[in-house]
């Protein structure tokens, strides 16, 4: 059975899940034969630190995501591969 959230970890999970799917739908600008590599590269990235309950780091894996993310749609940019 699922533990039950409190309010501030609900809502961390509500941003690590709209992480993920932002980064799911920037992979569709990616070439065709890099997408399923990156794909799996997102899923693993999560998988590895699925169980982590410390809020602190959850918060850090946060930002960095995003900064990572935000390279990565930049880098389509530049090679030519627009929203």
């Amino acid at each position: 059975m699922a533990l039950a959230l409190d309010l501030q970890d609900f809502l961390l999970r509500a941003r690590v899940l709209k992480l993920y799917r932002q980064a799911l739908r920037i992979t569709r600008r990616a070439p065709v034969d890099a997408r399923g590599e990156l794909r799996s590269t997102i899923r693993q990235e999560l998988e590895n630190n699925r169980h982590c309950n410390d809020r602190q780091r959850i918060r850090f894996f946060l930002s960095e995501g995003l900064e990572r993310l935000k390279r990565l749609d930049e880098m389509l940019d530049m090679q030519g591969h627009p929203e």
